[in-house]
């Protein structure tokens, strides 16, 4: 997926006001326009032009899109960092939908998802009218779904300031994490999203929660599994060891004769909720390095009296 440097498309600065993005999107979709334009391919010229304008006019796409950096070239090869837009509060409106025929890859990567709620805060037509809900992604530990908490998350709002540019302000929310959370999953605040107009009531803002990546575990739908380093005879010779999970410590038998890449199931020991996942502990076995005398007499003591081929299912010694 190639990179699309929006400010290069519409010929701005990236520090460019909203007045100077509107007075440049107008100029060149003149120049562009297919009905009236000459230049070649302009056509497409006038596409890539509208999707640039599309992003670089709301406040909460630029906001989003300007994260990403002034590194990228245009054209260039691009795979958005993980969770790039954690922590962003976005009002859920502002997508005009459509997919590849109107938009391009690299819009649909950063936008399709975000952006195709509906704005749900509709409410009574008139004076009084429901605030607008808003949206956030937000990562949290996994170990606040085996435990539940209460955590102070902080969201970044974008906003125009009075120069007319775009930026960010912080906003701070104690937060309780309930037990059981899965990734994927939202935790609506009520009254926290856009006031209401004419004294009707705010919208709510729903966060969608995601897990931090973790040096030890990793989740699949409810299941969580943990890479477990074992010695050659622990392996081969079973034995309980020291596992961790989250939470905590447990005693694990290891079965003789275990093949790198076994799974260990602990029933009922992953993601809680009304059915609970299941912990897996995947089998890794850990070679001894051979980097003293000793440690390369071992081994060639068991390449001597094991005889053993790992290849002689494959018809080769």
């Amino acid at each position: 997926m190639e990179f699309r440097d929006y400010y290069k498309i519409m010929g701005v600065a990236r520090d460019a006001t909203q007045d100077e993005i509107k007075r440049a999107y107008r100029k060149l979709a003149r120049k562009y326009h297919p009905d009236v334009s000459k230049e070649a391919g302009a056509e497409e010229s006038f596409k890539e032009l509208g999707e640039a304008y599309e992003v670089l006019k709301d406040p909460e796409k630029r906001a989003a899109y300007d994260q990403l950096g002034a590194n990228w070239k245009q054209g260039q090869e691009f795979r958005p960092p993980p969770d790039w837009d954690a922590g962003f509060e976005f009002s859920g409106g502002g997508y005009t939908g459509g997919g590849p025929d109107i938009h391009s890859d690299f819009f649909e990567e950063l936008f399709g998802r975000r952006y195709s709620h509906a704005a749900s805060g509709g409410g009574r037509r008139g004076f009084r009218m429901r605030g607008e809900d808003h949206h956030a992604k937000v990562l949290v530990d996994i170990e606040d779904s085996f435990n539940g908490s209460t955590r102070s998350i902080s969201l970044r709002v974008p906003e125009v300031t009075e120069d007319g540019h775009v930026g960010t302000r912080d906003r701070t929310l104690n937060v309780r994490i309930p037990k059981g959370i899965r990734p994927g999953q939202q935790i609506r605040l009520a009254g926290q999203g856009a006031p209401g107009m004419g004294g009707g009531e705010s919208g709510d803002l729903y966060l969608e929660v995601e897990f931090r990546r973790h040096p030890h575990f990793r989740v699949e739908g409810a299941d969580v599994y943990v890479d477990l380093p074992v010695a050659p005879w622990e392996a081969a010779l079973g034995g309980t060891v020291k596992a961790p999970t989250p939470t905590g410590t447990v005693d694990l038998k290891i079965p003789a004769n275990s093949n790198q890449g076994r799974k260990l199931r602990l029933k009922g020991r992953g993601l809680p909720g009304k059915a609970a996942g299941d912990l897996y502990m995947v089998l890794q076995i850990s070679l001894p390095p051979a980097d003293t005398d000793a440690a390369k007499e071992l081994y060639k003591q068991m390449q001597d009296r094991l005889g053993f081929n790992p290849r002689a299912t494959m018809g080769v010694s």
